[in-house]
């Protein structure tokens, strides 16, 4: 396991959840909500948080199907890592797999007592830590880091 801080986001239409582990990848926190819908704003936000976190890379979670197929949320979420990882260098962004992170994070808050009214402007975090969780866990199983490098292209 590479020792490092890593960032984890989960990427929507209205709000983007940021998660941040520790240096040894062990715990994984909730770190943020930052806007969505102004998409200039919301990478300046986040190329702070990667100057102010300074990790070893930045995870992206690429929403899937079921099937493992890319529909147009994909095709999205890949056009922002794109741009991200153009605006943070040299930080790797890396796009890993997030089927079900946004249900399993509701599900999570919900068992844990916080109704879904209160929890709606959280959700978005708690997608990131399992998204975060997720990828951690990936590598420290396989040896390999999660996902795929998003290449930069000039």
């Amino acid at each position: 396991m590479r020792r490092g801080r890593r960032l984890a986001v989960d990427v929507g239409d209205v709000r983007i959840g940021v998660a941040s582990s520790d240096p040894d990848g062990l715990l994984a926190s909730p770190l943020e909500t930052v806007p969505g819908r102004d998409l200039p704003a919301a990478h300046r936000r986040l190329a702070a948080l990667v100057e102010e976190y300074a990790p070893l890379e930045v995870l992206v979670g690429l929403p899937r199907s079921l099937n493992g197929g890319e529909g147009p949320a994909a095709a999205k979420v890949r056009a922002f890592a794109e741009r991200l990882a153009r605006g943070i260098v040299p930080v790797p962004v890396r796009l890993v797999d997030e089927r079900m992170s946004t249900v399993t994070a509701a599900r999570e808050m919900r068992d844990s007592g916080v109704s879904s009214k209160k929890g709606r402007s959280r959700v978005d975090q708690a997608a990131a830590v399992v998204i975060l969780r997720s990828a951690l866990e990936t590598e420290r199983t396989s040896g390999q880091p999660p996902g795929q490098c998003v290449e930069v292209v000039v």
